[in-house]
């Protein structure tokens, strides 16, 4: 009975100083192989958060609070970079090292929502003696290369390591407007593994960010390409902010295109469709040819080439080329060869904006609470096809302006964020909730600001609130009745400030006036 115990005992015995002195050749091989692993995972930290979402239709507030994990890698600057959508409205972020017992505070340093990318600083960073930074590739990885995801994803407590190739590289939407490179690998990632780096040999590749859905082994990363443009926007401070063209391109592909635009055959390249602006000197005209950025060709598919055998859309180009605020373009017009010099955005401003990591501002008035018409506001209209249609028939702005640029005349849409609070005043008209409001005595709103101004300034002893949309109400209030309910409204239905400080500022400006 003691016979295997004592086995057990006399190998532990003549094994351990071969392993401590001399190990044989394949066990000083798996050794080297093992190194490089175990440094990458010292690395590599688990990020844990807890998000206070906004309300879109209670802007006041916030949803409760949401626990979630992820993963994050140690860069230079004693600094943690993880995915942006791991601490998006993170109100508490703690880091824990692999085999760490203790969780350290940390805060966000810098966000990009729309490249998916953040930083973290600890609050506490001693942990950086021990804890080195990962070193980062220089160079896009060849397709077929081996690729290993570190992290920590859903299913257990440590540090996952997947294996797998690089499949596909790509430029590719990550959260509109912003585009960038895009690595596709086979490695398993799954939720958990956002913000873990993905390394070929002993140097990051890029930085895991989510997996194709109902999909098998198909998983994304973010090029260190990416991750070198965030780092330089934070020291430059402008960060999230990419060059981009709002033209509108088609492809030349069709024969009947290239006939009816008298194009020669060596004519490559993409047709205008739509120039960002209409204006006669702008550079862009409907039907020019684009055919090079910079100096590099485009073909008919609007592709340019890296390299040997990788092909991505040109507006990869964009941001490695502009000078100045503006892109060279060579274009082919009336048959003519020209050099244009067109005018990129950072950005892309639309009527319906994305909060990007802020929270909505909002107004309270009486029974009534505006706010600005967000993505997130008006998401509530994709997840229903019978409430996208019922917008769509009283022609709601929130439907017909979707993608629509801000303007001179509607800097931003206002809407009723939600249903009446409970008061007298409100008697008698429906709920209008998710209306646009257009007019407020006569005088169009433009901006959230306008509308509180406006009501500010009001001489008149009725209000008059008209919604931009078919079928709706008119609906008249008396001001100074408004003004006195407001208090004992907001105090009734726990709301703490009449609104959002950026508005109360514009609203106490009326005690300065004569």
């Amino acid at each position: 009975m003691i016979l295997a115990p004592l086995r057990r005992v006399l190998a532990a015995l003549i094994l351990a100083p071969l392993v401590a002195h001399a190990a044989p050749a394949s066990a000083q091989a798996g050794s080297a192989e093992l190194a490089p692993t175990i440094s990458i995972a010292n690395s590599v930290v688990k990020v844990f958060s807890t998000a206070r979402y906004p309300d879109p239709f209670k802007p006041w507030t916030k949803q409760a609070p949401k626990e979630s994990t992820g993963s994050g890698v140690v860069i230079e600057g004693r600094r943690i970079l993880t995915n942006a959508h791991v601490v998006l409205y993170a109100s508490q972020v703690q880091v824990q090292a692999n085999q760490g017992g203790e969780k350290l505070s940390a805060t966000v340093e810098a966000i990009s929502p729309g490249i998916d990318l953040a930083i973290l600083k600890l609050d506490d960073e001693s942990f950086f003696d021990k804890h080195a930074p990962l070193a980062r590739a220089s160079t896009l990885p060849e397709i077929k290369e081996a690729v290993l995801a570190y992290g920590y994803p859903t299913g257990g407590t440590s540090l996952s390591i997947t294996k797998g190739i690089v499949s596909r590289i790509e430029y590719a939407t990550y959260n509109f407007p912003t585009s960038g490179l895009r690595i596709q690998i086979d490695a398993a990632i799954n939720p958990g593994n956002s913000g873990g780096p993905a390394v070929s040999g002993d140097k990051m590749i890029g930085l895991a960010f989510s997996r194709l859905n109902d999909a098998q082994n198909i998983g994304y990363i973010i090029p260190n390409e990416e991750v070198e443009l965030f780092l330089g926007s934070v020291e430059a401070g402008t960060v999230g902010r990419k060059a981009s063209l709002m033209d509108e391109f088609q492809t030349l592909e069709n024969p009947t295109l290239r006939a009816f635009l008298k194009l020669d055959k060596s004519v490559k390249g993409l047709v205008v469709h739509r120039a960002a602006d209409a204006d006669p000197a702008y550079p862009l005209q409907k039907w020019d040819v684009v055919t090079h950025i910079g100096g590099t060709p485009i073909d008919e598919q609007g592709m340019v080439k890296l390299g040997s055998d990788l092909r991505v859309n040109f507006r990869y180009l964009i941001h490695k080329v502009a000078r100045d605020g503006k892109v060279p373009l060579t274009v082919v017009r009336a048959g003519q060869s020209l050099r244009v010099d067109v005018p990129v955005s950072h950005g892309w401003p639309l009527l319906i904006p994305d909060l990007q990591g802020r929270y909505p501002s909002y107004f309270v008035y009486g029974p009534l609470v505006f706010s600005s018409a967000t993505a997130q506001y008006a998401a509530f209209l994709s997840g229903n096809a019978n409430t996208m249609l019922a917008f769509s028939f009283i022609r709601s702005p929130l439907v017909t302006r979707r993608g629509d640029p801000p303007g001179a005349q509607r800097e931003e849409l206002v809407v009723i964020a939600s249903p009446f609070f409970p008061h007298k005043l409100a008697k008698g008209y429906s709920n209008p909730s998710a209306g646009v409001v257009d007019t407020v005595n006569g005088v169009p709103i433009r901006s959230l600001r306008h509308l509180v101004t406006v009501l500010r300034d009001i001489k008149d002893e009725f209000v008059v609130v008209q919604t931009d949309n078919r079928g709706g109400e008119s609906m008249v209030f008396p001001h100074k009745e408004m003004l006195a309910a407001t208090e004992d409204i907001l105090t009734d239905n726990g709301v703490r400030a009449q609104g959002s400080p950026d508005l109360l500022e514009v609203w106490r400006q009326a005690a300065t006036k004569p």
